[in-house]
């Protein structure tokens, strides 16, 4: 068994984490090309030739405000449908979950004095999170999400987390 967290996006974060959380597998899924639908059909197969049987996924949930929408819209229900046909469970981590299982708000700041983060900063935020809580770096922003996935994954199983603010994520996680 393993604990597999995906981020899917034209770039797809995939990370594979053993059963004690050691990283098996991070990377990077892009599928072939740049021009769809070849570019979604290669990719949703790479995702899939990644997945094992027996592995316990989270998969990141649609972004409502993507530019994107048709591709991201193509690609969240492919990679599930592909999971389905295989009759391979998941779990399904709303965006914002995932970035408050790390305790990122989306806001910087002093009481009364907040900005929203966006784009960038909160990315960097995200990242320095991941390696405040558990110690993992990686470049790509696609694979710390999606290591945050597995480790959601992995508390799934194990009913067990540090924080009550990652207790109330896993309460809302929902099984596809």
């Amino acid at each position: 068994m393993r604990y597999v967290g995906i981020d899917p996006a034209s770039k797809t974060g995939f990370v594979a984490l053993s059963k004690d959380g050691q990283v098996l597998k991070a990377k990077e899924l892009t599928g072939i090309g740049d021009k769809d639908p070849k570019r979604m059909t290669t990719l949703i197969n790479d995702i899939v030739t990644h997945v094992q049987k027996t592995d316990i996924i989270c998969i990141e949930g649609m972004p409502f405000n993507t530019q994107r929408a048709m591709f991201a819209g193509g690609l969240h229900h492919g990679i599930r449908n592909e999971l389905y046909k295989q009759g391979i469970r998941y779990y399904e981590v709303a965006p914002n979950a995932v970035k408050k299982f790390v305790h990122v708000t989306g806001w910087s700041g002093q009481p009364g004095n907040k900005k929203r983060l966006k784009g960038k900063e909160k990315k960097q935020a995200v990242m320095a999170a991941v390696k405040e809580h558990y110690g993992f770096v990686h470049s790509s922003d696609n694979i710390v999400d999606a290591y945050i996935m597995a480790q959601i994954a992995k508390a799934l199983v194990e009913r067990k987390v540090a924080h009550s603010y990652q207790a109330e994520v896993l309460h809302n996680v929902k099984a596809g």
